[in-house]
């Protein structure tokens, strides 16, 4: 049965070292990120479904078709379901646009099926799964190789902006992260108009839109 109780320390811990031993193994962190969020997603339907929720995914390409598997065959499931869900209409499509497997060698996607499987993710703190999902992003952003630190802003940067700008009624935040600066405001305990609790609580692992958003919120 999955520990929903562990830590934050304990879970950065434990997703971190698995990044530590693909990226030896030759997959780096971002190709990391992209297939640990692909996973998460078909654990966390399954996890609904088992509270009576409906399902997002079609018979065949769901967590119980791939958690038991291992060698070869867990590989070929895992990349089978990928390109269905892929060719998918709707919403199931867009977040598995072009969707690929990066991590070819089966003993370590069994690593991450099985570190997966250990927790409950559906119903985890929102701030936590960002978090996580955060310090991959920021090691990620520390590897030169990568490329990855021209789109990370670290949260104390993000956190500084909004205490020295200070934005105010009406003012227009045309910054690539204005969904993340609406977060902290939020945080900050002021609200911030059109956008629900849950919307804000969503928007620390929401990519940010390019929209401009108006900041109207009241102090």
């Amino acid at each position: 049965m999955a520990n929903t109780q562990k830590t934050e320390s304990a879970l950065l811990s434990k997703v971190w070292n698995i990044a530590n031993v693909l990226s030896a193994a030759g997959v780096g962190f971002t190709d990391y990120i992209t297939q640990l969020t692909y996973i998460l997603f078909l654990k966390m339907d399954d996890e609904k479904e088992t509270m009576g929720l409906p399902s997002y995914l079609p018979e065949g390409c769901k967590w119980k078709d791939l958690s038991f598997l291992s060698g070869t065959d867990l590989v070929d499931k895992y990349e089978e379901i990928l390109k269905e869900l892929s060719e998918s209409d709707g919403l199931i499509g867009t977040i598995f646009t072009k969707a690929t497997n990066k991590i070819y060698r089966p003993i370590m996607l069994k690593k991450v099926i099985d570190m997966v499987s250990e927790d409950n993710w559906y119903m985890m703190e929102g701030d936590l799964k960002g978090a996580i999902y955060e310090k991959i992003l920021e090691k990620n952003g520390q590897d030169k190789k990568s490329g990855a630190g021209q789109y990370f802003t670290p949260r104390a940067l993000i956190s500084a902006i909004v205490g020295v700008v200070d934005p105010k009624i009406t003012e227009r935040c045309a910054w690539n992260a204005q969904r993340y600066l609406a977060y902290y405001i939020r945080k900050d305990g002021r609200q911030v108009p059109g956008l629900s609790d849950a919307e804000v609580g969503d928007l620390t692992f929401t990519q940010p839109q390019s929209t401009r958003y108006r900041a109207e919120w009241s102090v």
